[in-house]
C-alpha cells in the first residue's frame, strides 16, 4: 500500500511535522518543504496528497502568509488540529548550559523566550530560519559552545540532548493549523467551515453580509481581512462557522451571500480540533 504523503514547512522534528502527524498516524511519508509556497505547491501538483500549514498562533495572531496563500491556490482545508508550543534549549551531547554562548532558533521562538535570555546575559539569541533547522544545523557542525531552542521531537530526531524543557515565556502557547487537500471532504457533520468572500466598500455592506448567518442561527467563530491587493482599501474576510456545507441552512446562508457580494469561495468543512 503506498504511503501518504503529506507536506509542511520546515525540517523534521518541526512543530508542524508534529502537528501532521497527530492528524496521520499511520502509512504516511512525510515532506519537508522551505516555505509555505512549497508547501502549497507541493498539493496543487500532486507530489503530495496532503499539505499542513499553520493558520493561527494563540499569542501572535493570524498566519498572515498562509491566509494569501489560501486565496492564490484552489486547495481545500480538509481538517484543523492545534498543538501546544513547547520551547526547549537542546545542545549536542556533552554540551552544558554553563559551556553556552550562543543560541539559535527561528525569530518567533526566540521572541517567546526573553525571560530564559534575560536570567542568562551572556548568551546571545542568534536568528535561524526555522527551529527544528537550527537542530539539525547544530548536529552537523561540532559546536560545543551553542545550542538551539526547538521543539522536543527534534532533540529526539537528530539525536541531540534536551537541556532545559519549557523556555517559554507563555506556557499558553498554542498554534492551530489547517490539512490541506485538492478534494474537499464529501460528507462532513458537526463540521466548522471556513469561507472567503469580498464586497463593494459601501455603507453597511458587512453588517448585512454576516447578518445572514445569524438569521438562520448559524455561530460565526472568526473573522478575518486581508488587503485586496489591486484595490486600495477594500479588503477579503475570511469567516470560520460552525456548520458544513452539506446542510441546508448552510447552503441558504451561502447563496443569500452571494446575492451581497462580489465574491465568495468556500475553503472547507472539516471537523473542529478538540480543544
Amino acid at each position: 500500500m503506498a504511503k501518504t504523503k503529506i507536506a509542511y514547512q520546515g525540517e523534521a522534528g518541526s512543530f508542524s511535522e508534529a502537528a501532521a502527524e497527530s492528524l496521520v498516524k499511520k502509512n504516511r511519508e512525510m515532506v519537508p518543504c522551505q516555505t509555505l509556497e512549497n508547501v502549497f505547491d507541493s498539493v496543487q501538483n500532486g507530489k503530495a496528497e496532503f499539505g499542513l500549514v499553520p493558520i493561527e498562533n494563540s499569542l501572535i495572531g493570524s498566519i498572515h502568509k498562509t491566509y494569501d496563500l489560501l486565496l492564490d491556490h484552489k486547495l481545500h482545508i480538509n481538517a484543523e488540529t492545534q498543538m501546544r508550543i513547547v520551547h526547549c534549549l537542546i545542545a549536542p551531547k556533552g554540551v552544558s548550559l554553563k559551556k553556552i554562548t550562543k543560541v539559535y532558533s527561528h525569530p518567533v521562538a526566540l521572541d517567546q523566550c526573553r525571560n530564559f535570555f534575560k536570567a542568562n546575559p551572556t548568551i546571545a539569541p542568534i536568528s535561524y530560519y526555522d527551529t527544528a533547522g537550527s537542530v539539525k544545523m547544530l548536529s552537523q557542525s561540532g559546536a560545543k559552545n551553542s545550542a538551539a531552542i526547538a521543539g522536543p521531537h527534534a532533540a529526539e530526531v537528530y539525536g541531540m540532548k534536551l537541556l532545559k524543557r519549557s523556555v517559554e515565556d507563555e506556557k499558553n502557547n498554542h498554534t492551530r493549523f489547517f490539512m490541506l487537500s485538492k478534494k474537499p471532504n464529501a460528507d462532513v457533520k458537526k463540521a466548522k467551515t471556513s469561507i472567503v468572500f469580498s464586497m463593494k466598500n459601501m455603507p453597511g455592506v458587512l453588517f448585512k453580509a454576516l447578518s445572514v448567518f445569524a438569521l438562520r442561527d448559524i455561530d460565526l467563530l472568526r473573522i478575518e481581512s486581508r488587503p485586496l491587493r489591486k484595490r486600495v482599501w477594500e479588503y477579503h474576510f475570511y469567516l470560520d462557522f460552525s456548520g458544513s456545507v452539506s446542510e441546508e441552512r448552510v447552503l441558504k446562508a451561502l447563496d443569500h451571500l452571494g446575492e451581497i457580494t462580489t465574491f465568495v469561495r468556500v475553503l472547507g468543512s472539516y471537523i473542529p480540533a478538540t480543544r
